[in-house]
């Protein structure tokens, strides 16, 4: 069963918390958390991103950043716009969002059970990235950003995080500028706090990571570097019921035909898939549909595979899509280091697929229908791998609001 701990979080002012706050680290190039900065010095990108307060021509994985960061981190605390929780708490964290909600709750997770199996994953993690966020946390001596876990409803959690929300006020509410409200509340009555402990230590058999690969796999590296440091052995989650949850589609977008003329390539695609046209951008509305942009126009694709494999990855859209045209036809053989293909997030619509491949960028552009949770939770308990960024969760959750010091 799952073992978590409450911790006492660092966090911000309540003042300049909307202000404080930041997307993903992951989610920005320099260029764009740089522009997002410009005139907020209290942005947590200062922090996560503390290339933005060099020259232009930093390495972003240079040694030089990472003590930047650690540098900005001691100014926010002694400037006060960052304190440390009095007593280890369990905090509820909502995003709203286009009409719906999402509830987690944000603890501190066992590195012991991600070794072990406990913590379920899903896809393949690149050693480069993993080293980025082993440097930036051990420079900083602190987890900044929280990896995105998921767990199969329990009844009693659901109502024990519902009561509190009903009768405490949240610590931070506000409305950042792309839309989504982001609610925390604090947890730090004692008798709660050991009954969240006991219930996912009696009733949740394992957790699932949604989004955060590298840096769960980063964590459990610098807790073995650490092994004097108890918070080291734990590390930032944001933990979900599944049914709060919905997966976005994550598209494709391809440099070249591999040596294909459009109308070649499209008699080629017949083989497997039956091909139409479309006047109107195709955003799949069922399993084994895809859209594909080329030459101005779109197509929708149907798989003739009829019946599927019983392999939980097989089936998924993303292993038909790599399978039957990307390695067969496109002969791009690995998504992870291929630098003819690129991802684009459900988030971002359509419209940043035709964008792509009008500029010239791209030649061509596949729309993908999404992963459901219940798959993602079937293929983790295989310990099978999904294809690369095969999940786009959203809204993103806030850096900075929450961070966990070793």
């Amino acid at each position: 069963m799952i073992t978590i701990k409450p911790f006492s979080a660092l966090r911000p002012d309540k003042a300049i918390a909307a202000q404080l706050a930041s997307p993903p680290y992951d989610v920005l190039s320099s260029g764009e958390a740089r522009a997002l900065a410009k005139n907020n010095p209290v942005s947590f990108l200062h922090i996560t991103k503390a290339e933005i307060d060099l020259p232009a021509d930093t390495p972003v994985h240079s040694k030089a950043v990472y003590e930047k960061a650690r540098e900005n981190l001691d100014a926010f605390i002694k400037q006060g716009r960052l304190f440390q929780e009095a007593q280890p708490c369990y905090y509820i964290y909502r995003l709203t969002w286009n009409g719906r909600s999402q509830t987690g709750l944000v603890a501190a997770s066992s590195v012991a059970d991600y070794e072990n199996g406990l913590i379920k994953k899903h896809e393949f993690t690149r050693p480069e990235k993993e080293q980025d966020r082993i440097d930036h946390m051990r420079t900083i001596g602190a987890q900044t950003g929280k990896v995105f876990l998921a767990y199969k409803n329990v009844a009693a959690l659901d109502l024990l995080v519902s009561d509190w929300k009903t009768n405490h006020q949240p610590a931070y509410d506000f409305t950042a500028t792309d839309g989504v409200q982001h609610t925390v509340w604090v947890v730090n009555a004692a008798e709660i706090i050991t009954t969240i402990t006991r219930l996912f230590k009696d009733k949740v058999p394992a957790t699932y990571i949604a989004d955060g690969h590298h840096r769960a796999a980063s964590a459990a590296k610098v807790s073995k570097a650490l092994p004097d440091h108890p918070e080291a052995a734990f590390f930032l989650t944001v933990i979900f019921p599944a049914s709060e949850l919905a997966i976005m589609d994550y598209n494709r977008v391809v440099k070249d035909l591999n040596g294909y003329a459009a109308a070649t390539f499209i008699k080629a695609l017949q083989e497997d898939f039956e091909v139409a046209a479309s006047a109107v951008a195709v955003t799949p509305e069922a399993p084994h549909e895809f859209g594909m942009y080329l030459e101005g126009n779109w197509y929708t694709l149907k798989s003739r595979g009829g019946s599927y494999s019983e392999d939980p990855v097989g089936v998924l859209d993303v292993s038909i899509l790599s399978e039957n045209i990307l390695k067969k036809l496109l002969a791009i053989q690995d998504q992870r280091t291929d630098t003819r293909i690129d991802f684009v997030g459900g988030i971002r619509g359509m419209g940043e697929l035709e964008r792509r491949v009008n500029n010239g960028e791209m030649q061509v552009a596949f729309s993908l229908y999404p992963v459901s949770i219940q798959q993602l939770f079937a293929i983790a308990d295989r310990g099978a791998v999904m294809p690369p960024k095969s999940t786009w969760f959203e809204p993103k959750l806030r850096d900075g609001l929450l961070t966990h010091l070793f």
